[in-house]
């Protein structure tokens, strides 16, 4: 659980404000080189994601380029990325864990490199450092930019996680999430330790495709529209189509258990990494401040029930998500500041049960 505590005495090598001062001293240059989320801003002050760039496919065929092979494949995460987070569910619940490496970076951004003022994901310099965070035990980069210059020297895009690397190619396999736990929930069955769970049954992917439409434009992806919107409008657009998605989402809940009927799937996991975010970061730092999630009795029991699945609330550390938003984002905290609460209890009953498996 997030620890205020924490927050004092931080085990980085320098406190959240002087982090924060110096971001706003030189947030022109920052802003100009960031190539991050931060900089995806249309003319009309709306927020626009860019797509992903490494999508090759990790297959079954063992003659393949990127065969699935146990001890292969290592996943880059941010536990603060909701986009990270649904790759790691997918290695936890399938049992891949022990067939695929993870490891996450340091929860709040930083300088990646010395020679220019680009901010991004970085690793820590010890396992001590940042709990929860660790060194690249791969490649020794100091930060995940470092990874996309070794995968191309070319590369001009954002330097995002998730990342499936190759360890024996020394290359990124993907860095889509929507692609990684797809193959993650097929590619991988000879030898995860939960082969038989699908979460992309065939008779319900039409349903899942379309859920996953909506919930992404409007949920997923909605908060960042509201939270990085430069102009009332485009803010004012945003929020009215995430409150009218979450209303969508409290009705569809209140008949069934899942988002897509009585069993649990993909579209599941995706909304849920951030419905698990919603009250603790985004309520307060993307301003969708409407109507918090506890007060849709459907939904926060839902969150509850999909965090108590086998092997899910081990990818949500808190502290790692809102360390993240509250200190990575000058324009929107300049001084860093982190909320103390609300610490939400997702362990406690929920009521799901009272609908058919």
């Amino acid at each position: 659980m997030f620890c205020p505590r924490s927050l004092l005495l931080p085990k980085s090598s320098f406190t959240l404000s002087f982090f924060s001062h110096r971001f706003t001293c030189n947030y022109k240059n920052i802003v100009e080189m960031a190539r991050s989320s931060l900089d995806e801003i249309s003319d009309s002050g709306a927020f626009a994601r860019s797509a992903s760039t490494f999508r090759q496919f990790v297959s079954r065929d063992l003659n393949s380029q990127f065969p699935a092979e146990s001890g292969r494949y290592h996943l880059y995460i941010s536990y603060a990325c909701p986009w990270a987070c649904r790759c790691l569910a997918y290695l936890k619940i399938k049992g891949l864990d022990k067939a695929i490496s993870f490891s996450a970076v340091k929860p709040i951004w930083g300088i990646t490199k010395e020679s220019d003022k680009h901010v991004g994901w970085v690793f820590p310099e010890s396992n001590t450092e940042v709990l929860g965070a660790e060194p690249d035990p791969l490649n020794g980069a100091k930060s995940v930019r470092e990874l996309y210059e070794i995968a191309s020297t070319n590369y001009t895009g954002k330097f995002t996680v998730p990342i499936l690397w190759d360890k024996k190619l020394k290359t990124i396999v993907n860095n889509e999430s929507s692609e990684i736990i797809r193959m993650f929930n097929t590619e991988f069955n000879n030898i995860a330790e939960n082969p038989t769970l699908d979460l992309y049954p065939t008779e319900l992917r039409a349903q899942i495709d379309e859920t996953n439409e909506w919930t992404y434009h409007d949920i997923n992806n909605g908060v960042y529209k509201c939270g990085f919107a430069k102009k009332q409008e485009p803010y004012v657009d945003a929020v009215s189509r995430l409150y009218e998605a979450l209303d969508k989402c409290e009705d569809i809940l209140s008949k069934q258990r899942y988002i897509c009927g009585n069993k649990l799937t993909e579209a599941d996991i995706r909304l849920f990494v951030t419905l698990i975010r919603f009250d603790e970061v985004y309520v307060v730092h993307f301003k969708c401040n409407k109507k918090l999630l506890r007060e849709y009795p459907n939904i926060f029991n839902y969150t509850k029930d999909i965090f108590q699945v086998h092997g899910i609330s081990g990818t949500v550390n808190m502290e790692h998500i809102k360390l993240h938003y509250y200190g990575s984002h000058p324009s929107i905290n300049p001084f860093g500041i982190v909320p103390v609460g609300p610490n939400i209890d997702y362990s406690a009953p929920h009521d799901r049960e009272k609908f058919p498996a």
